[in-house]
């Protein structure tokens, strides 16, 4: 134990004398959670929105009311013809265009039908669809309000149609914001990229400067190597996780309806997931630039497929299957479940034998195939 002990000791003096480590380890994830966790939304707001009114009624002006009113769109230009519009559209003045026809009013109120043209710019498709929503509200609202007012217009007797109303609850998230889906997924995003990056990178500066070999012929056991690299990276994950709840809670106002000790359980152990990784791939690198390379491109996979900015269930069948053998997968649920649903122990008991079955393996491997000659 004196041994371990004394590596350990080693390990922590060496990574906050290094001047340069210290900022990557805590400014730079306190930085990126800041800005990430601002940046990183799907709500499309500013809209950028132009209209072709070739009725000018009163109808058609309250219909493009509605579109001044709304706080998603910015009404840009009303354009006279369908071709400056496009070439408009075309260098990218606008996002969405909506055409009123002639004799607009006139028809709603003889025919009670008619038709509107909506162009939208669908060169980001995921925009496009939430843009589309926006635009079919608006017009099925005012559509709405419309039919009443023709209603009891034609009506004498005054009669009021009946009006359905429904009252939405929202659990988990009743402020619908944004930040407090993404900010957990972030926060295991950061946790996970410092200790692999750092892990891995560290036990391949000991080959690049020549202190792995002078090691491997000392009595010191391959286990008590490897739990001595390892171990201050395993404590620097957890203080990073502390952190990062703490700015969650005040500067995002995140929910933390669950238990932190379970937060903090689950974590221990993937964190061990993680360092088996990068243990796995200093072993077959001879320099920091190559562990950082393999890291980076396994780390882009697993962030893509691990239902942080996509929903897995959008994905294809194939790709369902792959993220079974994800780990961010994992700790991003969980970290959801506990975090805004107060889920406990026996609610992320499949994503935690997964995890645990995961370190296993991934220590296993790591330790197998480090290789150390007495």
């Amino acid at each position: 134990m004196k041994r371990l002990g004394y590596i350990i000791q080693k390990e922590f003096k060496q990574i906050f004398r290094n001047k340069s480590m210290l900022p990557i380890i805590f400014v730079m994830p306190l930085i990126q959670l800041l800005i990430l966790a601002n940046a990183a939304t799907f709500d499309v707001k500013n809209i950028k929105f132009g209209y072709i009114d070739y009725d000018h009624s009163s109808t058609s002006r309250a219909l493009i009311e509605k579109f001044h009113a709304s706080t998603y769109f910015n009404v840009v230009a009303n354009y006279p013809s369908q071709k400056l519009a496009n070439e408009s559209m075309q260098k990218g003045n606008v996002d969405v265009l909506l055409e009123i026809p002639s004799y607009f009013e006139r028809d709603l109120q003889n025919e009670k039908f008619n038709n509107l043209g909506v162009t939208i710019n669908a060169i980001d498709g995921a925009a496009a669809g939430v843009e589309n929503v926006y635009v079919t509200q608006i017009i099925q609202s005012f559509n709405k309000k419309l039919m009443i007012d023709l209603m009891q217009a034609s009506d004498q007797s005054q009669v009021q149609p009946v009006n359905i109303t429904t009252i939405p609850s929202f659990w988990y998230n009743k402020t619908l914001n944004y930040k407090t889906f993404m900010v957990p997924g972030i926060l295991v995003l950061l946790v996970t990229m410092i200790t692999l990056f750092l892990s891995g990178m560290n036990i391949v500066r000991e080959k690049e400067i020549g202190t792995l070999e002078q090691i491997n012929v000392t009595p010191i056991k391959k286990s008590q190597f490897i739990i001595g690299k390892l171990f201050p990276f395993w404590i620097i994950g957890l203080a990073l996780l502390t952190v990062g709840l703490i700015i969650s809670k005040l500067v995002f106002n995140v929910p933390m309806v669950g238990s932190l000790a379970l937060m903090y359980f689950y974590t221990s152990i993937y964190i061990l997931v993680v360092l088996g990784i990068g243990l796995f791939i200093s072993n077959f690198t001879d320099t920091q630039q190559q562990a950082m390379f393999i890291a980076w491109f396994f780390m882009v996979i697993f962030i893509l497929m691990s239902g942080l900015f996509t929903p897995i269930e959008s994905m294809p069948k194939w790709a369902q299957y792959l993220t079974e053998f994800n780990p961010i997968k994992y700790f991003v649920e969980v970290m959801r479940m506990v975090m805004l649903k107060g889920s406990g122990f026996i609610d992320i008991v499949p994503q935690l034998s997964k995890t645990l079955l995961y370190a296993i393996v991934m220590n296993g491997l790591a330790v197998w195939s480090y290789k150390k000659t007495n």
